[in-house]
């Protein structure tokens, strides 16, 4: 007797629920924030510390239009990883664990991490 079940889950394939991709990215962001972004945020702050020609330097590399989409994504990071920081928090205290208030909630963190990235871009540069 065959059964119908696949042999091989292709993950690509399967679509997860919105809280679950919020859930990714959350820990995803987390991870990025931390391996390459504290590196380099504490190499910027010594040169930004260092001398007034390092100074120079670390302005002119923050004017390159990569640096500033580089730093544009990693902000993303930063507000979507506290607003979903924030979720979680509530999930633990039992606050919007029924299944429509975690999908709401899962689609505002996306929303307010995209639309705060962007208030922020605009002020910024």
């Amino acid at each position: 007797m065959h059964s119908k079940r696949p042999k091989h889950l292709n993950l690509l394939k399967i679509t997860q629920p919105i809280p679950a991709v919020v859930s990714i990215l959350h820990r995803i962001s987390g991870a990025l924030l931390f391996f390459p972004g504290i590196p380099l945020l504490l190499y910027s702050l010594h040169l930004l510390l260092q001398s007034q020609q390092d100074f120079e330097v670390l302005q002119n590399c923050l004017r390159n239009l990569l640096v500033k989409a580089a730093l544009l994504l990693a902000l993303w990071f930063f507000l979507h990883h506290l607003c979903a920081g924030i979720r979680h928090l509530l999930l633990d205290l039992h606050i919007g664990v029924m299944l429509p208030q975690a999908r709401a909630s899962s689609k505002l963190v996306l929303a307010a991490g995209f639309l705060l990235t962007v208030l922020a871009g605009v002020l910024l540069w």
